[in-house]
């Protein structure tokens, strides 16, 4: 019986999809437990590029059961879109595809909600994805929320009628009024629920349970970053779930103990979506160059992603809060050609070198404390053995897992499933 963990430490966009790809074959059951459609997971693979957003990373093996947890918050819209984009690889998804029926409906009127709120917040906005996500949330703690079971009960209609009404009051409160048209929305969100019934719903906790139970081998898939999490990133420009190990606990109804592993995610580098702060942030050619290099675009939104150094006193926080016990480096190719390679093992402040994250990071205070490494020049994406890698490459990652104090087992070097190099 195993129940392993995957998440990303830091702000999103590590790479997880990619690397949930690759392990699948090891499992028979990927369950993702936490998030909405602002998550853009990416696989590439036989020269296709596909980008998942609700449904979980293993759906393209033929093995492998998927379940879409109750931590996880829908689209009716988004997730039929996305069905309906993988419609050429004729997958089974009456065999391979199940949804618990506690996990949250995001309606058209959260949409509007939170572009709303945005909107409102000016300057000081959080960045957010204007999905809808936060505001489902809210009215999932706020007892207030519409669960995927309630879409089978006769009932249903007053439910999604008694909440939209409800939102359509909130709305007015906002000073900066959005135009929308709600009727036009309703057609496209009320067909996709027709077409949402026809899908698998489960209890997913006793599926899981049952499970294992029968000895079958459970992967949890994590959707943004450990430092976007509600309670322990940096508040408040972060997600509006539990994105670290605890939320695969509470998102799937897996109890701590049955955990085994839990694999950490994270970039040789460092990027972050939207606003918020990000201490090793570079303004530079060299940041420019990441982005480039690694195209630095988001998934789901296609913003540019901000890019930086690597920072070690946000990563051991991450490490330490989720209990990793492997790691897994990605992008390192996009560092080739960089004659100097910074790594932030610190930061300065008021009260001197801090090798711990504050309270908040947002100090304007907070300045960045780097080493430096000799950098590599070597193109690495057709590399396939880690005896390939060059020297100082191979010290860069050695001075990592030593700094980290964990093993880093696997080495992506490009976006392909098999540009994954295993320690």
């Amino acid at each position: 019986m195993t129940v392993d963990l995957l998440l990303g430490l830091q702000w999103g966009d590590e790479g997880k999809g990619k690397i949930v790809d690759v392990l699948t074959s090891s499992y028979d059951i990927i369950a993702r437990f936490q998030g909405g459609p602002n998550a853009g997971h990416t696989l590439e693979f036989e020269g296709n590029k596909h980008v998942l957003h609700t449904i979980p990373s293993g759906i393209f093996h033929s093995k492998a059961v998927n379940l879409i947890g109750n931590g996880v918050v829908i689209d009716p819209v988004i997730f039929i879109q996305e069905i309906e984009n993988l419609a050429p690889y004729r997958i089974n998804f009456d065999k391979k595809l199940l949804i618990s029926k506690k996990a949250h409906l995001i309606l058209p009127t959260h949409r509007l909600l939170d572009a709303a709120s945005e909107a409102a917040k000016g300057k000081a906005k959080i960045g957010s994805t204007l999905k809808g996500i936060g505001p489902t949330y809210m009215d999932k703690t706020g007892r207030n929320g519409i669960r995927v079971g309630d879409i089978f009960a006769a009932n249903w209609g007053k439910k999604y009628r008694n909440l939209t009404q409800k939102h359509l009051k909130m709305l007015k409160s906002f000073e900066n009024s959005i135009e929308f048209n709600l009727d036009e929305m309703e057609v496209v969100f009320l067909e996709s629920i027709k077409a949402l019934r026809k899908f698998k719903m489960v209890d997913s906790e006793h599926y899981l349970h049952q499970a294992q139970k029968v000895g079958k081998k459970i992967l949890a898939e994590g959707a943004q970053g450990s430092l976007l999490d509600i309670d322990f990133g940096t508040y408040p420009f972060v997600t509006s779930s539990t994105t670290t190990a605890a939320g695969a606990c509470t998102g799937l109804g897996i109890a701590p103990n049955k955990i085994k592993d839990v694999f950490g995610i994270f970039k040789a580098y460092t990027t972050r979506v939207g606003s918020g702060p990000f201490p090793t942030e570079l303004f530079d050619e060299d940041g420019e160059t990441m982005g480039r290099v690694g195209n630095e675009f988001g998934a789901t939104t296609g913003r540019s992603r901000r890019c930086g150094w690597i920072d070690l006193v946000a990563l051991k926080y991450s490490i330490k809060i989720n209990g990793v016990t492997q790691l897994m480096m990605m992008k390192g190719d996009v560092l080739s050609g960089f004659d100097k390679i910074k790594v932030c093992t610190s930061y300065e402040t008021s009260q001197g070198l801090q090798d711990y994250l504050p309270y908040d990071v947002s100090d304007e205070d907070i300045k960045p404390h780097y080493e430096e490494l000799e950098g590599w020049k070597e193109d690495l994406t057709q590399m396939t053995e880690f005896s390939q890698f060059p020297q100082n490459f191979a010290n860069y990652i050695d001075y990592l897992e030593k700094e980290l104090e964990t093993p880093i087992k696997i080495v992506s070097v490009g976006p392909d499933r098999a540009q994954t190099i295993y320690r």
